[in-house]
Formats: C-alpha cells, sequence, structure tokens
C-alpha cells in the first residue's frame, strides 16, 4: 500500500529524517538514487518526497496534476524507508524556507536534513530566503552530472564555505546545528525530469 504520510499520520519521535521536495514533474529513478545515497551515507530512518504543488520558478504550464505525480512517485519509490508526501500543499506553504521552518516547528523532536541535488545548489541563491533554508536545517547536497563545478563555485557554496561538512562525516550531519552542509560525490545517475518531459516519455495528463 503507497505510505502517505499526513498531518493525521505523525511519524514516531527523535527520527532522523531527510526532506527531498520538488516538482517530480516526473518523478524518476534519479530521485531515488539520491534518497538511497543520503539513507546510506547519513544514516538516516526515513526519507519523506516533499511533492510540490507547484514551483514558484517553472512554467507551471509544463506540469502534472499533483494526484499524477505523486501516484508516479509512489509507484517509483519502492523502498520502506521512503515515504512519498503531499505535506507541502497540506501546510499550504509556497516556498523552500517556509516549509522547512513549519516542519521544524511541528516536529521538534525529529533531525531533520534538507535532501537536494547538486543542480539545485547552483541556483538555490534565486529562491525566495535562500539564507534562511542553509540556516534552518542541515543540508545535504548529492551530485548531479556536469554541475560539479557549477554548485561548488555558487554564491550559496561560497558564502557557506565556512559551514561545509567534510563528506566523511555525513553521518553526524543531522546532530548538527545549522548551517552545516555536506556534499556527496558518489555514482552519478544521469535522469533528468526535463529531459523525460522533452523525450514525450511524461505525458501530461489534465484529468
Amino acid at each position: 500500500m503507497p505510505r502517505l504520510l499526513t498531518r493525521s499520520a505523525a511519524p514516531p519521535q527523535r527520527l532522523r529524517v531527510g526532506l527531498f521536495g520538488g516538482s517530480f514533474n516526473p518523478p524518476h529513478v534519479g530521485h531515488r538514487h539520491a534518497s538511497l545515497i543520503a539513507l546510506r551515507r547519513l544514516e538516516l530512518d526515513a526519507v519523506w518526497w516533499l511533492v510540490t504543488p507547484g514551483n514558484p520558478l517553472k512554467d507551471a504550464r509544463d506540469l502534472a496534476p499533483l494526484s499524477q505525480r505523486l501516484k508516479a512517485a509512489v509507484d517509483i519509490e519502492n523502498h520502506p524507508r521512503i515515504h512519498v508526501t503531499t505535506l507541502e500543499s497540506e501546510l499550504g506553504t509556497r516556498f523552500t524556507a517556509d516549509t522547512l521552518a513549519t516542519l521544524s516547528q511541528r516536529f521538534p523532536a525529529i533531525n531533520f536534513v534538507w535532501i537536494m541535488g547538486a543542480d539545485n545548489l547552483a541556483t538555490i541563491h534565486k529562491w525566495r530566503d535562500w539564507q534562511t533554508i542553509f540556516r534552518t536545517m542541515p543540508i545535504v547536497v548529492v551530485a548531479r552530472p556536469g554541475y560539479a563545478m557549477k554548485a561548488l563555485s555558487s554564491p550559496a557554496a561560497r558564502r557557506f564555505a565556512a559551514s561545509r561538512v567534510d563528506p566523511d562525516d555525513a553521518a553526524l550531519l543531522p546532530f548538527m546545528a545549522p548551517p552545516a552542509w555536506t556534499y556527496l560525490d558518489e555514482r552519478l545517475d544521469p535522469t533528468s525530469s526535463t529531459a523525460l518531459r522533452a523525450r514525450g516519455l511524461w505525458p501530461v495528463s489534465q484529468a
């Protein structure tokens, strides 16, 4: 059965949980790959996928309905410690900084870590209140093909250079006070939502 985490399904206390947000338009094996890396390297108890209602920085005309993206995410995650959620929709938050702040307040006994790909580190300085994100919870950045130099020379990486954690100490990240972040350079997965849409492999339903 799909494991959809909602406000009425509060998780156990004192977990180490990775939060992986995005449009998931479509979800793909690259999302799962990054989640498995975070689970293993950070010794997390779970990863919650936050399937967003929409991305303020992207064209909504290319966005499949939330129900379609949610079902596809459930179909692909296929792991007992990866949980697909619509928490952002239920919380009524639109921006990542607000979502993370609200979740931290709602679940104060959980050690959260924000998970993102290197492509997002390269552009996170364009997000609203991006520095607040770094100060809200630790961050793990998973390498993406072609983004290493852009990510590690980005405004965000430079701004928080003193807070970067050695990847050998990644398992300590959930216990660290923010700002704290690490970059995990493991086997790369080239799968891209943008490429899947461009190749017509993600038909967007209007239902």
